[in-house]
């Protein structure tokens, strides 16, 4: 039984078609609440045990891959899965099926901002920045007990908390490199080799190797040609391809990332930034989808459906080049105790990162008074004692908004 078993999962899965993908991501992106750990819930669900394209170690093996990359993990995974059931239009499917439904929505919402322009309306994005703070903590509640549960990784988030602090623009890149360095140095006895993906997506070292040197190459190569065109368009697309290069350890990383590339160069303001965040927790699928928002919402053009276009790509882009450029080659390199060890550092780092995002600039642009405060906790609390969904969160800090303001006057 246990040779049968083994042998099932290595078996090349019975292929499929684009239609179908898409249909299946579709429902996939309608539902999935509840951030990346618990998309990857509803992909085992319905993709593992109901539809069978793949075996339980395969799809372990294929999360092991996503976790260890920069990117959206969920994303890279529903892209990998497409990729393996029909090919790159497949792979193209799924992404565009799970991504577009919340993408639509946060876009609409960017859109209709003047319909917000009176009392109440203010109200209920001072409710949605409250959320944001709310998920934030919970995000660096989460993240610390699982990425930093010893002495030595809790020091390695301190000192990227310093290195934000003090680090200027480039603070957060320095805090994954320190934070890498030193899980190198402090973090070896922790590591423990993979097993590898499983071989049956068909990319070849070749292909993967393209993929690699692509992304490599936009990496260097953008913020070049973005200051030698002088085009916001790209400068824009460089920024968000900055951002989706960078983010490690989760969907919520991506938030001082994009307000380094966003708020503070004046594309956006504080506020409307914090009630995008909030609104993208009560929408369903990938929370890089944000990003629409932002590139919908920002002031200089492109802006509206075409900004939200190119942000939405340029942020998912450099995940996906990662992924189909490692899946030949991770096996080999998930081999070495000093990979592992440096990603161990790199994960802990990102604690540090979000949690001086936590106080600036979600804190610092949300909270000022003690009912404030309350409304915080209480949303803290709801998400992660009661294991309240999100999306109800969402709504009950935007109603103490609304009311908030008709009390007040």
């Amino acid at each position: 039984m246990d040779l049968n078993n083994a042998q099932m999962e290595r078996a090349a899965p019975t292929p499929g078609t684009a239609p179908e993908v898409f249909g299946a991501f579709l429902k996939l992106g309608l539902t999935s609440f509840g951030g990346p750990i618990a998309h990857l819930g509803y992909f085992r669900d319905e993709l593992v045990v109901r539809r069978k394209w793949l075996g339980e170690k395969a799809y372990g093996d294929l999360v092991a891959l996503c976790q260890f990359l920069p990117g959206p993990a969920s994303s890279q995974v529903g892209f990998a899965l497409g990729l393996m059931r029909a090919g790159p239009l497949g792979a193209l499917a799924a992404w565009t099926a799970f991504t577009l439904p919340s993408a639509l929505i946060l876009t609409a919402f960017a859109m209709a901002a003047t319909a917000f322009d009176n009392p109440v309306g203010q109200g209920l994005i001072h409710g949605l920045k409250l959320v944001a703070v709310a998920v934030v903590a919970q995000a660096v509640w989460g993240m610390a007990k699982s990425l930093t549960p010893d002495k030595r990784r809790a020091a390695i988030a301190l000192s990227a908390v310093f290195a934000v602090t003090f680090g200027g623009v480039f603070g957060q890149l320095a805090a994954i490199v320190i934070g890498a360095c030193l899980g190198l140095a402090l973090c070896r006895g922790d590591a423990a080799a993979g097993t590898g993906v499983a071989t049956h997506f068909h990319v070849s070292r070749a292909a993967g190797a393209i993929c690699l040197v692509a992304f490599f190459v936009l990496l260097f190569m953008l913020p070049l040609l973005a200051s030698a065109a002088n085009l916001h368009g790209i400068g824009l697309f460089d920024s968000f391809y900055r951002s989706g290069s960078l983010v490690f350890g989760g969907g919520h990383v991506v938030l001082p990332l994009l307000e380094a590339e966003t708020v503070r160069p004046g594309w956006i303001s504080p506020g409307a930034f914090l009630a995008g965040y909030g609104v993208a927790q009560a929408v369903p699928g990938p929370l890089f989808t944000f990003a629409a928002y932002l590139g919908a919402a920002m002031q200089p053009v492109p802006n509206g459906i075409v900004g939200a276009a190119i942000c939405l790509v340029a942020i998912f882009l450099p995940g996906f080049l990662l992924l189909v450029g490692a899946l030949p080659f991770w096996s080999a390199l998930n081999a070495f105790p000093s990979a592992q060890a440096g990603m161990r550092g790199a994960n802990a780092a990102v604690v540090g990162v979000l949690a001086a995002a936590l106080y600036n600039p979600v804190w610092t642009s949300a909270v000022s008074t003690p009912t404030d405060f309350l409304a915080v906790l209480s949303g803290f609390l709801l998400l992660t004692v009661w294991k309240t969904p999100p999306w109800i969160v969402v709504i009950l800090l935007a109603l103490f908004g609304v009311l908030s303001v008709v009390i007040q006057g």
